[in-house]
């Protein structure tokens, strides 16, 4: 057994057989060991409670991300009329949506126009003043044919109106109106929308008016008897309203920090991080995941929304709900892209066995066609200056990128990608450059 060490028998006749340096010796390193377990202790509990941190942090942030986004896009496409107006213009450009119109202003048109009864009356004034009864039979046996077919043609000028560029000028103008009078009536600053038994409605008033102009100057002079008339079309129930102002409230609230929290959540779970790397990936993978649970939600409230309507509404209002979230889900695609591409960059700048190889394999693929290319000799004053500073080149191409995403104005996946690709170009080229000295 060694001198001093504990767990024999003999332990304190060898104890006492040291001198006075050694037991003092001894002591000291007993005491340091007992100092290295206690400090050991400390730093796992340490450990671990900076890994748990650094798990709270990216994980709120990613479940942050997907509500920040849906707030900053009520706030750009909901509270701001200009962008609403842009956002809703091709609902009047889409074939379900004009059709749907197209029958609702007919039929409101034929509500005061009954042209079967107004020719009955004819042929009878007409047998009044001598018109043969057999005649009067074979007149009243037409007046069928003769309502349907100016039924059809009311309803083609209806359907070349609401087809028309004049029209969709209309439509754009009444939807800018009737946005500024939704947004009053969600942030509770007005009553404006018509609110009838319970169900939201739009007022048709002002399509009526432009259809009945145009029936008269193409000749129908009848359509001057329409009155003037409010038909509504229903938008929603009240109790959707009373959710989407509360909604309204609490996103148009967050839409001004939300992704400045996301961002701190996810910068600070990457710094607090021992392997930035790995936590980096790990919030790039949990951005994507995010977005994936964005857009199966939108999947489920649109079938919601399109299981709420009856079946002769389900494709115009399909049409119109998927017009209204584009802009919503264009976004949540380019986090998702952006998401993917930056796990993947953290991934291949890190140690696994993969990576290296594939960094490996990329460095001898530029090396031997900088030999290919570029002889030996050539420009070695660049090749050196590159070389040494690589790392600045790399960082400020890197800023670069970052940047250009920034200010792009609506960036899409494809956008991402080209930006990607571009900067692993650009840092192709920087190690193509580099030579050493």
């Amino acid at each position: 057994m060694r001198p001093g060490a504990s767990g024999g028998p003999h332990h304190h006749n060898v104890t006492e057989r040291l001198d006075t340096d050694e037991r003092a010796e001894l002591a000291r390193l007993r005491d340091e060991i007992a100092t290295l377990r206690a400090t050991g202790s400390r730093v796992r509990g340490a450990s671990r409670w900076r890994a748990l941190g650094v798990a709270v942090l990216i994980g709120l942030g990613c479940l942050l991300a997907p509500v920040s986004l849906v707030a900053v896009w009520a706030h750009d496409e909901v509270a701001d009329t200009s962008q609403f107006v842009a956002n809703v213009a091709p609902l009047i450009r889409t074939p379900s949506v004009q059709a749907a119109l197209t029958e609702r202003v007919t039929d409101t048109v034929f509500t005061y126009v009954d042209v079967q009864r107004s020719a009955d009356q004819a042929i009878d004034a007409l047998s009044n003043q001598g018109l043969p009864p057999r005649v009067a039979d074979r007149l009243h046996g037409l007046t069928d044919s003769l309502a349907a077919g100016v039924h059809g043609f009311v309803q083609t000028q209806v359907g070349n109106l609401v087809a028309s560029a004049q029209f969709a000028a209309l439509w754009d103008q009444v939807t800018g109106i009737a946005h500024q009078q939704v947004v009053n009536v969600l942030s509770g600053n007005s009553s404006a929308v018509v609110i009838s038994h319970g169900k939201v409605l739009l007022d048709l008033a002002p399509f009526i008016a432009a259809v009945k102009q145009r029936l008269v100057a193409s000749g129908f002079t009848a359509a001057n008897v329409v009155p003037v008339v409010h038909p509504t079309i229903t938008l929603t129930d009240t109790t959707t309203l009373v959710r989407a102002r509360s909604a309204y409230h609490l996103l148009d609230t967050v839409a001004t920090w939300a992704w400045w929290v996301t961002l701190l959540l996810l910068a600070g779970g990457v710094a607090l991080a021992r392997d930035r790397r790995r936590a980096l990936r790990n919030g790039g993978i949990g951005l994507a995941a995010g977005m994936v649970l964005l857009a199966a939600a939108l999947l489920v409230v649109r079938a919601m929304v399109v299981n709420a309507v009856p079946d002769s509404a389900t494709v115009p209002v399909s049409d119109s709900f998927d017009i209204m979230v584009r802009y919503l889900r264009a976004n949540l695609r380019t986090i998702f892209v952006l998401g993917l591409v930056v796990a993947v960059g953290a991934a291949l700048t890190g140690p696994s066995p993969w990576a290296v190889r594939t960094r490996r394999r990329g460095v001898a693929l530029i090396a031997g066609l900088r030999r290919r290319v570029w002889p030996a000799g050539h420009g070695r004053r660049t090749g050196v200056w590159v070389h040494a500073h690589r790392t600045t080149l790399d960082l400020a191409a890197l800023i670069v990128a970052v940047l250009v995403f920034i200010f792009l104005d609506q960036p899409s996946g494809v956008t991402v990608l080209v930006i990607a690709a571009t900067l692993g170009a650009c840092l192709g080229v920087i190690q193509f450059l580099a030579r050493p000295g």
